[in-house]
């Protein structure tokens, strides 16, 4: 899934890129996203949402290890509401 990496990395860019102004970061997610929906309709948004998933969950549980914790605990602080 080159094709949906790349298009995570983009996702991801954008929401970091710039830390002075979210809503441009926010904004640039929905037109990458909307893109994604035009060109590969659901099974384009689904592949996108698995990859994302996946790197995400890559990180968690690369920082668990780094900080002596399981990545299921670390995952819920990350997304304590």
């Amino acid at each position: 899934m080159d094709c949906s990496r790349s298009i995570v990395h983009r996702v991801v860019m954008a929401v970091v890129s710039d830390d002075h102004n979210a809503e441009v970061g926010e904004a640039a997610v929905r037109e990458i996203v909307a893109g994604v929906g035009l060109l590969g309709g659901a099974a384009g948004l689904e592949d996108l949402a698995v990859e994302l998933a996946s790197k995400v969950a890559e990180l968690v549980e690369r920082i668990a290890t780094e900080q002596g914790l399981a990545a299921v605990d670390l995952a819920d602080i990350l997304f304590l509401e």
